[in-house]
C-alpha cells in the first residue's frame, strides 16, 4: 500500500488507477484530434469528454467519481473559469463592441428562458434556457487567432460576443441555480463586487519595489512567486464565492479577470512567461481532468434508453443557433459584412464549457435529470463540432476584411 511522503494515511489505490486512465485519456484526446484534423478540426476537449463517457459508468466502468477524482476536476473547473477571464481584454471591445454584445446576450437570455420554460418546468426551464445563452469564447477565439483576424473589426466583435456570452451566464448563475432569495443574492452579489473591485484597484497600483523584485527573480527559479500568487487568488476568489453562496465558477473567473489587470502593467516578456506557465498548469493537467471527468459523469444510458430525450439532441442544437445567433445577428448587422456577421452569429452559438458547468450545477441541484443534462451536454458538442466550420465556410471573405483602424465606427454603433 503507497504512503503519502512514506508515512501517514495510506493513497486510495483505487483513485490512483482512476487518476491514471484520466490522465491517460487526456493525453490520448489530442493524439485523436490530430489524427482527423486532415478532414475534420475537432477540439480535443471533444474526445476528452467522449473518452471519459468510455471509461465512465455508462460504458467500460473502469472510472467512477471519488472524492479525490472530484476535487482534482473542481481545481480543473477552477482553472477554466478563470484562463476564460484571464483572456479578456476589456479595453479592446469598450463601446459599441461591448454594449451590442451585451444588448444581444439580454436578448437571447430573454429568449433561451422563455424556451426553456416551454419545454420545461420552471427549474428544468431556467436551467436549460441559460445553458443555452453560452458562447464557448475559448474555442471560437483561437479560430480567429489561426485565421489572422485577431486584430480586425471582426476579431473584436467576436471577443466582446464571446465575453458577454461567458460573462453574462456565470452572473446569472448566482440568481438562477442559488436557490436564495433574489434580494439575498443581489446583496451578497454586491458584495462580491465591491470585493473585487477592490482587488482591481490594487491590481492597478505600482507594484511595491521587493515584490517585483521577487516576482521576477523567481521566474526562473523553482520559487515561481507569481505562479503561485495567481493560483493562490485562483483557489481564494473560488472559495470566497463558495462561502458566500454564489457559484464559485464567478470567483474563478474573477481571478482571471484580477491577474490580465496585474500583469498588464508587468513587462512583456514576464507576462508572457507567467501566462504561458499557468495556461500549462491548466490546460496541461487540470482542466482536461476535468473534461474527462465530465464524460465520466454523464448518463448516456439514460440519454439513450429513452428516443425522445435523444431526440432533443438535436433540437438543442437549433435552439442554440435561435437564442445566440440570432439575436447577434439583428444587433450587428449594421456594423459588419453580411459574410461576417453570419460568422460572427454562427460562432456565438457554439457553447460547451459552460453548458457542461451549467448543467452539472442543475443535477446537483436537483433541477435537472440526468438525461437531460447529457443531451444539452452533447448538443454542445456538436455545436463544437459544426457551427465552427460553419463559421469559416461563411466568414472566407473575412480573411481580406478590413484590419482595424481600416474603417471607423459607423455613428449606429452607439446604441
Amino acid at each position: 500500500m503507497l504512503r503519502a511522503g512514506g508515512r501517514g494515511e495510506p493513497v486510495d489505490e483505487q483513485s490512483l488507477m482512476m487518476l491514471t486512465l484520466i490522465t491517460l485519456a487526456a493525453v490520448t484526446a489530442p493524439f485523436l484530434a490530430d489524427r482527423i484534423e486532415p478532414w475534420l478540426k475537432v477540439p480535443s476537449v471533444v474526445f476528452e469528454i467522449l473518452l471519459g463517457v468510455l471509461l465512465g459508468p455508462a460504458l467500460l466502468g473502469l472510472v467512477e467519481r471519488t472524492d479525490v477524482v472530484d476535487a482534482l476536476s473542481d481545481l480543473g473547473l477552477a482553472f477554466l473559469m478563470f484562463l476564460a477571464g484571464y483572456e479578456i481584454e476589456v479595453g479592446r471591445i469598450a463601446g459599441g463592441p461591448l454594449r451590442r454584445a451585451t444588448w444581444s446576450w439580454l436578448t437571447s437570455l430573454g429568449i433561451g428562458l422563455a424556451l426553456g420554460l416551454a419545454v420545461g418546468g420552471t427549474d428544468t426551464g431556467l436551467v436549460v434556457g441559460l445553458a443555452l445563452t453560452t458562447t464557448a469564447l475559448g474555442v471560437v477565439l483561437p479560430l480567429v487567432k489561426d485565421a489572422g483576424l485577431d486584430g480586425t473589426r471582426f476579431g473584436g466583435r467576436v471577443l466582446a460576443v464571446g465575453t458577454i456570452g461567458e460573462f453574462g451566464p456565470i452572473l446569472a448563475i448566482a440568481f438562477v441555480l442559488s436557490g436564495r432569495r433574489p434580494a439575498h443574492t443581489l446583496a451578497v452579489l454586491v458584495l462580491f463586487t465591491a470585493l473585487a473591485l477592490a482587488g482591481a484597484w490594487i491590481a492597478r497600483k505600482p507594484r511595491r519595489p521587493r515584490l517585483g523584485r521577487l516576482v521576477t527573480a523567481t521566474l526562473g527559479t523553482s520559487s515561481q512567486v507569481a505562479v503561485r500568487l495567481c493560483v493562490f487568488l485562483v483557489i481564494l476568489l473560488f472559495a470566497i464565492a463558495e462561502w458566500l453562496g454564489l457559484d464559485p465558477v464567478l470567483g474563478a473567473f474573477t481571478a482571471g479577470l484580477l491577474v490580465h489587470i496585474f500583469l498588464e502593467s508587468s513587462d512583456a516578456t514576464e507576462t508572457r512567461i507567467v501566462g504561458s506557465r499557468l495556461e500549462g498548469i491548466g490546460f496541461g493537467f487540470l482542466i482536461p481532468i476535468f473534461y474527462v471527468v465530465t464524460g465520466v459523469g454523464l448518463d448516456v444510458r439514460s440519454l439513450f434508453s429513452d428516443p425522445r430525450v435523444l431526440v432533443t439532441i438535436p433540437v438543442f442544437l437549433v435552439l442554440l443557433l435561435v437564442v445566440r445567433g440570432v439575436p447577434t445577428y439583428l444587433f450587428h448587422r449594421q456594423v459588419l459584412p453580411r459574410r461576417e456577421v453570419l460568422a460572427l452569429s454562427t460562432m456565438a452559438a457554439t457553447g460547451l464549457p459552460l453548458i457542461v458547468v451549467i448543467t452539472t450545477a442543475g443535477v446537483a441541484g436537483g433541477a435537472l435529470e440526468k438525461a437531460q443534462a447529457a443531451a444539452l451536454v452533447f448538443s454542445g458538442v456538436l455545436s463544437v463540432l459544426v457551427f465552427p466550420v460553419l463559421a469559416q465556410r461563411i466568414g472566407e471573405t473575412a480573411r481580406r476584411g478590413t484590419t482595424a483602424g481600416e474603417r471607423s465606427e459607423e455613428p449606429d454603433d452607439r446604441l
